[in-house]
């Protein structure tokens, strides 16, 4: 069998900052903004003067506003070099700022992608730097595709866009501030990459071996295997694993980058489970082929560690991940049966589809008792509920300490990675007793989500802990924002990165 490199899904389009319009052949593409109502930027107002007017006699043939996403198409214009000029709506100029310039970035990319053209020219003089960079950032989160195992794809398919140059005011200011970003970009895309990769490609073992290859970026990386857990007691993590002929994992990732480094670290846990049948409880085969995805908290865990390392953040930082596959067969976890967790409580498993809480209860203890981090937040996939809650654009954000909860909403607004916080109520805790254990793993279909956080507070042993269920916003097979084609998302990575900065010596 060949062999596949397992980073081939990551965009390799060249990204250049330049002062003045440079020369192109006639496969390139030059954007100009406009802002809403028609409002030229200077770049535009500068180019309508140069081609006497046939930009604005343009736009008034179109319904063109000038709206964020809009655009409008001069082909071959004549007095220019390029091939193309597209008309690129900006939105509103008194709200035009950075996060702005980042989905306008990805717009022009996505409307451009496909046409022929070789080279993007963004015209951002009007801009700083900073939003500068944010363009090309936002271009660079959009390129991103997985598209390693297609043989077969026409090229006409395939993007043609190979290099995007912005023009920019102080050019060189701006390279410097895409820097950070370029680095958040790629760590976005190793986390989209292990979402995106079938369960025969990424099992627990396979999983664990790919985030090893983070040491050479200076991250310590652990694994524990089977042997090594039961010794320790990982009961509900190896429960959910024994029927899958693939061997369990726990992947130990520790960055040390504060002045101290035996200073207690932050702490990311995430839910790895390579592959989710449902187990004996099995799951409707419609849509089982997404599963592939409920790793999602894992690699967006592993993604974090990955973004704090390449910037060299000042910040001590350890992720826990839990790797298992949930299968069916004799040797699988049955409903009714006890397991006893890492922390000594036990478990009566009622459903054996309600596996990543099982994972998440022992990874969560055995983070808190050996790292006695600043706090814990886990990431998982872990129920529908969320999705019927919250919709596909909003990650439900479950927190037991104020603090800790204020500081992620803030990341998340600054992060475009979008939270919702949802209730913790200590009465709902009598849904997960149990007459045969301490309690078990799912209450009654009501409030799925908030027994399920429930349960995890369980593991945390009072400390400051948040978690994050992304089932909602893992995956968009039919994505419509700009910087997320369809797919994996990465969900989580710029988040937890915007909040480590606020723990940063």
């Amino acid at each position: 069998m060949p062999t596949i490199d397992d980073r081939g899904a990551v965009s390799a389009m060249k990204i250049e900052f330049v002062g003045a319009r440079e020369s192109a052949d006639s496969s390139a593409v030059l954007a100009a903004p406009v802002f809403e109502e028609r409002q030229f930027s200077a770049a535009a107002k500068a180019l309508d003067e140069k081609l006497s007017g046939a930009v604005t006699r343009a736009l008034a043939a179109t319904r063109f506003k000038g709206a964020l996403g809009q655009s409008a198409d001069i082909l071959a214009p004549e007095g220019l070099d390029v091939g193309r000029l597209v008309i690129a709506g900006a939105g509103k100029k008194k709200t035009w700022d950075a996060a702005t310039a980042e989905l306008f970035g990805a717009h022009v990319y996505q409307g451009v992608k496909a046409s022929g053209a070789e080279t993007i020219l963004i015209d951002l003089t009007h801009a700083s730097a900073a939003e500068a960079a944010r363009a090309a950032f936002g271009a660079q989160l959009a390129a991103y595709r997985f598209d390693k195992y297609r043989t077969t794809e026409s090229a006409e398919k395939k993007p043609s866009i190979a290099a995007l140059k912005i023009m920019a005011a102080a050019p060189a200011e701006a390279a410097q501030a895409f820097e950070p970003l370029a680095s958040l970009a790629d760590a976005v895309a190793f986390a989209r990459d292990l979402v995106s990769e079938p369960a025969n490609v990424l099992y627990p073992e396979e999983f664990a071996h790919r985030v090893r290859r983070l040491a050479d970026a200076g991250i310590e990386v652990e694994v524990l295997g089977e042997a090594e857990m039961t010794t320790l007691g990982f009961g509900a993590l190896l429960g959910v694993g024994q029927g899958s002929a693939r061997e369990s994992q726990l992947a130990i990732l520790q960055w040390k980058g504060a002045a101290d480094p035996a200073a207690p670290p932050i702490a990311f846990v995430g839910k790895g489970v390579c592959f989710d049948t449902g187990g004996i409880s099995i799951k409707p085969a419609d849509g089982m082929e997404e599963m592939i995805t409920d790793m999602a908290g894992a690699a967006a865990a592993a993604g974090a560690l990955y973004a704090l390392a390449r910037r060299k953040a000042k910040v001590n930082a350890v992720a826990i991940l839990g790797l298992v596959e949930n299968m069916p067969s004799s040797t699988a976890q049955r409903p009714g049966d006890v397991v006893t967790t890492l922390s000594g409580q036990t478990v009566e498993v009622i459903n054996t589809d309600a596996e990543g809480r099982l994972v998440l209860a022992d990874a969560l203890w055995y983070c808190q008792d050996r790292f006695k981090p600043k706090f814990m937040v886990d990431l998982a996939t872990l129920t529908g509920a969320i999705v019927i809650s919250l919709g596909k654009d909003f990650a439900g954000l479950f927190c037991n300490d104020e603090a800790l909860a204020e500081r992620l909403m803030a990341a998340s607004k600054a992060s475009s990675d979008a939270l919702w916080r949802m209730p913790l109520p200590a009465q709902y805790e009598k849904l997960l007793e149990s007459q045969a254990a301490d309690l078990k793993n799912v209450g009654p279909r009501h409030g799925g989500s908030i027994t399920a956080a429930l349960f995890l507070q369980k593991f945390t042993a009072g400390l400051p802990w948040a978690h994050l269920d992304i089932a909602s916003t893992a995956w968009k097979p039919a994505s419509t924002v700009p910087t997320i084609p369809n797919g994996a998302t990465g969900f989580g990575v710029r988040l937890l990165d915007e909040l480590a900065r606020g723990y940063e010596d």
